[in-house]
């Protein structure tokens, strides 16, 4: 079990987990993105330009987001793995935190062996006269008796170890968001958050939201039986993006364009370094038949390089690489999910991804006991294909050479505006269960 980012702890209350949950994957909620991803209703935002209710300002006032009621949901979390053993905790989620478009988002978890964490998240919150950004924040602690870490064993051989230790782990990040008031950005940033009804091209100007994030983080990573290796990261990354889905929780068509440059800053005697990742996904509409509301073909490519891995800082002595935790790496919720999280990390990768996802006439789920409290609209079966690779050359015939293979099933639902998925994904020598929120692309 990898839990993405909190809220995917709602499927461990609605199921419960057992033996088929990685003992691994606790350990990471996230390090890459937002955590949470609620589409609103496009009705809730169909008007950017209305005032908050009670607002005495002149009509010269720039636009505001209507007024709604916070929306409040929570969960309680039990569950048990091997090395965790039971676990218990809860997760809160508030929908219209303080503005129509903000999201809250809070857990807390205390093992039978000691091990907890904590997360908050705070999404998409604006200030006042910046119709077109928005700002988020990020912050996760987390403490491991037994966490379970791959580690690179040499540059030439490509293998890593398997170590089991005490570990500390966190990250902190701030998002600031810049939505380019073109296509579905051009009524603010807020209004870009609603569900896209009109049929899409593949013109930017008119189609989709494209948008610049720029994202100061720190994370950091202390293992008790390897103090001797890098345990902080820092820097900032800068990320474009056109996002120009139909929906980002049950994508029909469309696709959605990412690139990331990471700079991790020198840290005591630790050098810079740079990264970049590119990111591409498609989907193409198969239509409906008598078992299926929806069929859609989705396919994702993902690339990325470290330039500097090879560069040598004369004054630290030492390559201008990035920590295993925070560079290149494949395996677990996203890429590679056959096997574990970051199981493979070097100086570059490239990963394909295929799903083949359908949306069932049949949903049952809204009318059974727990599924009854909350808002399940639909839910999602996909059939799921994925090949990958890391090598410390960036070179397309390193990255294609001896490519690891992941194959499996998959099972999602939306619930109150937030995906949860679970996927049975087999790849190397086990076989992995993964309990995450969002889409994987």
């Amino acid at each position: 079990m990898q839990l993405y980012k909190s809220v995917v702890m709602i499927y461990c209350v609605l199921f419960s987990l057992d033996s088929l949950a990685q003992t691994n994957t606790i350990q990471q909620i996230a390090t890459e993105g937002t955590a949470v991803s609620v589409e609103l209703p496009v009705e809730e935002l169909a008007d950017p330009s209305q005032k908050l209710s009670g607002d005495n300002t002149d009509e010269a006032d720039s636009k505001a987001m209507p007024q709604y009621d916070a929306e409040f949901v929570a969960v309680p979390i039990v569950f048990s793995t091997e090395t965790l053993s039971t676990t218990f905790g809860g997760a809160g989620l508030i929908k219209h935190a303080g503005q129509a478009q903000a999201v809250a988002l809070g857990i807390g978890l205390y093992s039978a062996n000691d091990s907890w964490l904590t997360y908050a998240g705070f999404y998409n919150y604006q200030l006042p006269t910046l119709d077109q950004w928005l700002f988020s924040a990020e912050l996760f602690r987390g403490h491991y008796e037994q966490g379970i870490y791959y580690l690179p064993q040499s540059v030439k051989d490509q293998q890593t170890d398997r170590i089991i230790s005490v570990g500390d782990e966190g990250f902190s990040k701030l998002h600031i968001k810049y939505v380019l008031p073109i296509g579905g950005g051009a009524n603010g940033a807020a209004a870009s958050l609603a569900r896209k009804k009109n049929a899409v091209n593949w013109n930017p100007l008119e189609s989709g939201v494209t948008s610049v994030t720029l994202t100061p983080f720190n994370k950091y990573r202390e293992l008790e039986a390897l103090d001797y290796l890098p345990d902080e990261a820092r820097g900032f990354e800068f990320a474009l993006d056109w996002d120009n889905r139909d929906s980002a929780n049950n994508t029909t068509q469309g696709g959605q364009t990412n690139l990331t440059l990471t700079r991790g800053s020198e840290i005591n005697d630790d050098p810079n370094w740079f990264m970049w990742e590119f990111e591409q996904s498609a989907f193409l509409s198969l239509g409906s038949n008598a078992w299926f509301e929806e069929q859609v073909l989705a396919a994702n490519v993902y690339i990325a390089d470290t330039p500097s891995w090879d560069s040598f800082d004369g004054d630290v002595q030492d390559y201008k690489r990035p920590p295993s935790f925070a560079g290149v790496s494949l395996g677990g919720f996203d890429r590679l999910r056959g096997y574990d999280s970051k199981q493979f990390t070097g100086r570059s990768a490239v990963n394909y991804a295929l799903e083949y996802r359908v949306t069932p006439r049949w949903q049952p789920l809204q009318n059974l006991p727990v599924f009854n409290l909350y808002d399940v609209p639909w839910w999602q079966w996909a059939l799921l294909l994925e090949a990958g690779n890391v090598s410390d050359e960036f070179s397309m015939s390193a990255l294609h050479q001896d490519m690891k293979t992941s194959y499996g099933a998959s099972v999602r639902f939306e619930v109150e505006d937030i995906v949860i998925r679970g996927d049975f994904v087999t790849g190397g020598d086990e076989s992995q269960f993964w309990v995450m929120v969002n889409q994987p692309f």
